[in-house]
């Protein structure tokens, strides 16, 4: 390559406006959004999160044994109508507590893992909830409605 061509690709070069590289962010959108200087995450923050939704279990846990302990005296429903319906009840309770069980396991696990990697998007943490939300749906009340014959 000739120096004169050298120097004029140098010249050309000087001529752009400067082009920012910054490693830790990203580019601003058009109209707001993208990175904020003032957002800042902590690990531990996250960890402790994921612990505290997750440690819930153990209570729930307690809470499902004295339920199953209270049902164990009740022996066969056998044409008695409240034994049935409080069978039904203590059924429709021991799955809705089951699942708020495994919901807390589930969403404290998401919790933890996310901060963990700090490398997942918004939109990826976002559809991670919302499937929970899908899988844990509440059920809907069977206690206290009147049934047909």
């Amino acid at each position: 390559m000739p120096w004169d061509e050298w120097e004029q690709l140098k010249s050309d070069a000087a001529g752009r406006e400067p082009t920012s590289m910054r490693l830790n962010q990203v580019a601003p959108e058009p109209g707001g959004g993208g990175y904020s200087e003032d957002l800042k995450t902590d690990k531990r923050a996250w960890m402790k999160a994921g612990e505290g939704v997750t440690g819930l279990r153990e209570g729930i846990t307690t809470s499902l044994t004295k339920l199953d302990t209270g049902q164990a005296g009740l022996g066969d429903a056998g044409g008695i109508q409240s034994a049935a319906a409080q069978k039904e009840l203590y059924d429709s309770w021991k799955k809705y507590v089951g699942d708020v069980s495994g919901r807390c396991g589930a969403l404290g696990g998401l919790l933890r893992q996310a901060g963990q990697d700090l490398a997942k998007t918004d939109e990826s943490v976002k559809q991670e909830l919302d499937a929970l939300a899908v899988r844990y749906e509440d059920t809907e009340a069977v206690g206290g409605q009147a049934k047909e014959k």
